[in-house]
């Protein structure tokens, strides 16, 4: 295929045409476009939903108004998070230099919102020029008595997921600074930030089995929790390839086991509930768990079945950040008659791809780091009636003439857990049924 650049093509598999695992975790081919983000993008997609911290960008202004509000994150109290701090670098501070700018904007911000933390994030232009901001976060919190962590992310150093692993060590600084006693049955949710709500509806099914959730990392987060998450007895990861760093960190340093989940999907959500369930070795919970999922179930199965029957038989194309949401995203399709036939991800590896080859169909499309070209030839071949993707993949799908749902950081609507998936099979429902297609196909 014309469309696909030659150092790339070991990056592409179809399922059933090859044994050969494909080449993932390598960096962005010059010239392809990738729908990767940077580094600095990748830390502050992390850290921006802790609520009650003042987050700071070191860097001219467009690297604030890139990042503001880009995840749809929620906070049940203050809304810090919201607003968006940058010290607007000029070519006089890229000449002399911007620690007294960044100085004197933490002083007045530090004063005005009185945050229990606060993130320095550096960008491109600060890793050019050099500035020691680390000097400088060290000096104000001294002064403040609050912790200042610098989050060294220039752009140019690497790719979202490099950002992903400093804000991971960025996080880490926190863990482990206070020591307050909790409840036995005791998690920390890494990984899930909130979007739409969504962790709000997890903490209730944790509630009724009888689980306390001492910190949820990132989403609706609060530093004091952040400080304590090492008193937790397990971390479950979501996401993991934003939060996988920082569980190993503590399970080396402080001896807290993980476990990995996903809340997208029946089948991925029942299991993250009876995970949990078994690691505590309790009946108890085992069995609250099964209720809850009865329950669940109950209301669900019936509600799902007309859209089933409307959507038996289409087909969806499947790009997103992180593979592990890929995979819950082709079983949750499958459980509304959605067949896939294209799976890519950002940040996916080896193993990540192996179980999708395994989970898909025949010859269904396999990417790593596509490329608008790629992806629009493989929509087209593949004839797809549904692109799932993220706010960089809905042109490609407009263009096309192709319903599109969103899958990313800002969207509105909750898609986690039992109420999450028929909120999705609605929106995939509407999406694909709308007559609008008649008109453009």
């Amino acid at each position: 295929m014309s469309t696909l650049l030659e150092e790339r093509k070991n990056q592409i598999g179809r399922v059933g045409n090859t044994h050969e695992v494909i080449a993932c975790e390598k960096a962005s081919l010059a010239g392809s476009v990738s729908q990767r983000a940077c580094v600095f993008c990748g830390s502050r997609v992390v850290l921006y939903p802790i609520a009650d911290a003042l987050h700071l960008i070191h860097g001219p202004i467009g690297c604030a108004a890139y990042t503001w509000d880009i995840r749809g994150s929620l906070s049940s109290g203050p809304e810090l998070h919201r607003l968006s701090f940058s010290t607007d670098l000029r070519e006089r501070d890229v000449v002399f230099g911007g620690t007294a700018k960044l100085h004197a904007s933490l002083d007045e911000l530090i004063e005005l919102h009185k945050p229990k933390a606060a993130f320095v994030y550096t960008t491109c232009i600060v890793g050019v020029i050099g500035d020691d901001v680390e000097a400088v976060c060290k000096e104000v919190s001294r002064e403040k008595g609050i912790p200042i962590i610098p989050v060294q992310a220039p752009g140019f150093q690497g790719s979202k997921k490099d950002g992903y692993r400093i804000a991971c060590e960025s996080l880490f600084q926190l863990v482990g600074t206070q020591n307050r006693p909790i409840p036995k049955y005791s998690i920390n949710i890494l990984g899930d930030f909130n979007l739409a709500g969504e962790l709000w509806i997890l903490l209730d099914y944790y509630k009724r089995m009888g689980i306390h959730v001492n910190a949820t990392i990132t989403g609706d987060g609060r530093v004091d929790d952040i400080c304590n998450a090492h008193r937790a007895s397990l971390n479950v990861v979501q996401c993991s390839g934003s939060m996988m760093h920082l569980a190993k960190m503590m399970k080396e340093t402080y001896g807290v086991p993980f476990m990995r989940v996903s809340y997208f999907g029946i089948e991925d959500m029942s299991d993250a509930l009876y995970e949990v369930a078994n690691f505590f070795q309790s009946d108890d919970l085992l069995q609250q768990a099964r209720t809850i999922v009865k329950e669940e179930l109950g209301r669900l199965l019936p509600a799902l079945a007309p859209y089933k029957k409307a959507l038996n038989g289409k087909k969806a194309a499947i790009y997103v950040g992180g593979a592990f949401k890929a995979i819950s995203l082709v079983k949750a399709l499958r459980l509304i008659g959605v067949k896939t036939v294209i799976v890519g991800s950002q940040t996916g590896d080896k193993d990540d791809y192996k179980l999708i080859q395994e989970l898909c169909d025949e010859d269904t499309i396999v990417v790593d780091d596509s490329n608008p070209v790629e992806l629009s030839a493989f929509v087209k071949e593949k004839q797809a009636d549904l692109f799932i993707g993220g706010v960089k993949e809905r042109p490609i799908a407009y263009k096309i003439g192709l319903g599109f749902c969103d899958h990313n950081h800002e969207r509105k609507e909750a898609l986690a857990g039992y109420e999450g998936m028929l909120n999705f099979a609605k929106e995939v429902y509407g999406t694909v049924m709308s007559p609008v297609w008649k008109y453009v196909r």
